[in-house]
């Protein structure tokens, strides 16, 4: 499998030390999506826009790829080829994957979170800047007559000056544009971008199909002990991407103690939060603090699903958007992630334990 060159700066929008999504040439469990993509294309009644949502690490931006090198090769729906295409895959020796292999292609851009090397660290955001940047390859013609693409990875990174940008541009495309969405929580985009797109939402992996997606991440995914994979899988809640966080050395111990603590919310012990925000405030415990955040976002979806009053639930909502908010400002500012940490455990105590 090709990976990015070693010297290229980090990608925000892949795992570290695994490919790219845009390296996958497969795509595992999700057959019906791509289905859906292909009908729809062949068919002549491709929406412009695209909002593939789902649970963070289950193969959504793979999806994604899959259909924009399928589009930027296959510039003519109608061609005698597209009857008989079974799914979305292309040659790895195309043209089209090549240059996208190496975001190359003249017709297509990719919208994420940019790598500033003077702070060497990500944007804490997708900037309005990054969004129009991408967004310019629609006011060129297509090299080749065909489509042009831009993918966004993800829209739940964009802040609101650049989720406004992009607004305008699926409120009014041009022809032949095809923008893909990427979103890991569909219901907190802009509700103007969610009427304009089709949505299109993949289900959680199986542990089984998660075993298989680390396998076919090439070394060192592939090389790790079997059953600790099949454990990995069995605990990631249908994530590869958490499953990779589990296998990861460096942050196994963490994640135990994630779930730990977090499993006794609204009433977690107080020892184990201090524990864990120590553990997740180096400098060097980016991935942990992250996996942190998202399995209480996780906790909060789950309470508010489980919840019948429509208050309670919009009560946890709020809840749910001001710890995101929090969290932004402590990456962006570079606030101290212990106090941080501390102060959203404190916040779920105090709240979501009345909510009724």
């Amino acid at each position: 499998m090709t990976r990015s060159s070693p010297d290229a700066p980090p990608e925000s929008d892949a795992f570290p030390g695994a490919p790219h999504p845009r390296f996958g040439e497969r795509l595992i469990g999700h057959a019906a999506a791509e289905a859906q993509l292909l009908d729809a294309y062949r068919e002549g009644r491709l929406a412009h826009a695209w909002l593939i949502g789902g649970r963070e690490g289950i193969g959504k931006a793979t999806l994604a790829w899959r259909f924009a090198r399928f589009a930027l090769a296959n510039p003519d729906p109608a061609a005698p080829a597209m009857r008989a295409a079974k799914d979305l895959t292309v040659a790895p020796d195309h043209p089209a994957a090549r240059q996208l292999a190496a975001l190359s292609h003249p017709d297509f851009a990719l919208i994420r979170r940019e790598w500033s090397a003077k702070a060497k660290a990500f944007f804490t955001e997708i900037r309005v800047e990054d969004v129009r940047a991408g967004l310019a390859t629609f006011r060129l013609s297509a090299s080749s007559g065909g489509w042009r693409v831009v993918l966004v990875d993800s829209a739940d990174e964009l802040n609101l000056a650049g989720a406004n940008a992009l607004l305008k541009m699926v409120e009014e495309p041009p022809p032949r544009a095809l923008v893909l969405i990427v979103a890991h929580r569909p219901g907190r985009v802009l509700p103007t971008i969610r009427s304009r797109c089709r949505r299109l939402m993949l289900e959680r992996l199986t542990p089984a199909e998660i075993v298989e997606v680390v396998a076919g991440l090439g070394p060192p995914w592939s090389e790790t002990d079997a059953a600790a994979r099949e454990a990995a899988a069995a605990r990631a809640d249908g994530s590869a991407r958490e499953a990779l966080r589990r296998l990861d050395s460096d942050i196994d111990g963490v994640m135990a103690l994630i779930d730990a603590t977090v499993a006794r919310l609204p009433d977690a012990d107080p020892r184990a939060v201090h524990k864990l925000a120590e553990a997740v405030s180096g400098r060097a415990a980016g991935d942990a603090f992250a996996a942190l955040t998202a399995a209480l976002y996780d906790w909060l979806a789950a309470r508010a699903r489980a919840e019948g009053s429509p208050a309670a639930r919009q009560a946890l909502a709020e809840l749910w958007d001001e710890i995101r908010e929090a969290t932004r400002e402590t990456e962006a500012l570079n606030l101290d992630r212990r106090l941080h940490v501390l102060a959203m455990f404190e916040e779920i105590a105090a709240r979501a334990r009345f909510v009724s």
